[in-house]
């Protein structure tokens, strides 16, 4: 099964192109659902605040039975996670697994948490302590589908497909800019749920905003050309997510709904897919 979504629902800048000029924020997530037609979502809120289960309750509560969320892990358990400035120690921060873990415990008792994603910052390097915390990260996470993103390439190894597969994690498989230190996309599953993150390839990524580093809208052949990858990685597993984060101005919905048709999930676009479309597009 291969589901398509999109990085997150609630922009500013989605307001009177992907939702309506006047829809609330409370509306909006039944409206993705619904209207533009996923069934699911890659929740990104939680990198920057911990998950709460009364917010994560009201998500469930507000999709259908088939809907699944991707949850993001938080900064203190990925970027913040050292002691010094030289990141030489990293705290102890089992607390905040914690508390992630019961913010997502209604997602969890309803089935609707597909996996979590663990994002590790480009900083992070391959070596022994950070083995060691991923495999933390399994452990104090235990019962939830983990899948790694690196954005390091000191991770492109062999062993390090070795050492997921060994511990039953996932590897999400990335497009991004081809710039010094980022990872280049290699199509490789190495758990029973296949992952895919395209953020689009704007070469100005570090020195844009965090806004305009998305500001990319992929063109037609260029997600055709993701088609044998997405093929490749999904064969013989439970199930693949491609989630799109290139998601300025809607450029996110655009990409995912046109992969959706691309892999024959869909026919055609709906009447509101296609209105929705050529508002993103103008």
């Amino acid at each position: 099964m291969i589901k398509v979504g999109t990085s997150g629902f609630q922009f500013k800048d989605w307001k009177g192109s992907v939702y309506p000029a006047n829809m609330q924020n409370k509306d909006m997530l039944a409206f993705y659902e619904k209207a533009l037609g996923f069934d699911t979502l890659e929740v990104n809120y939680t990198y920057y605040r911990l998950p709460s289960a009364k917010t994560s309750e009201g998500m469930v509560r507000k999709t259908s039975d088939e809907f699944e969320f991707v949850v993001r892990s938080n900064k203190d358990m990925t970027h913040e996670i050292w002691e010094d400035k030289a990141r030489k120690n990293i705290k102890d921060n089992a607390h905040i697994f914690s508390e992630f873990k019961e913010g997502v415990r209604p997602m969890m008792e309803s089935g609707k948490l597909g996996c979590v994603l663990i994002q590790l910052p480009s900083f992070f390097w391959l070596k022994k302590d950070n083995l060691d915390y991923i495999r933390s990260c399994r452990e104090r996470l235990a019962g939830i589908p983990l899948v790694i993103e690196f954005r390091n390439k000191s991770w492109v190894k062999e062993t390090t497909f070795r050492f997921l597969e060994e511990n039953g994690l996932g590897f999400c498989v990335v497009d991004e800019p081809q710039l010094p230190r980022l990872i280049p996309m290699i199509p490789r599953s190495t758990s029973d749920i296949a992952y895919m993150r395209l953020h689009g390839r704007n070469n100005n990524w570090f020195n844009a905003s965090r806004e305009e580093r998305y500001n990319y809208l992929y063109k037609e052949e260029e997600l055709e050309s993701f088609l044998p990858h997405v093929e490749s990685i999904s064969k013989d597993r439970t199930k693949a997510f491609i989630f799109f984060n290139n998601c300025h101005g809607g450029f996110a919905v655009n990409n995912a709904l046109m992969m959706k048709k691309l892999l024959n999930i869909i026919d055609d676009f709906t009447p509101e897919q296609k209105r929705i479309l050529m508002r993103i597009k103008s």
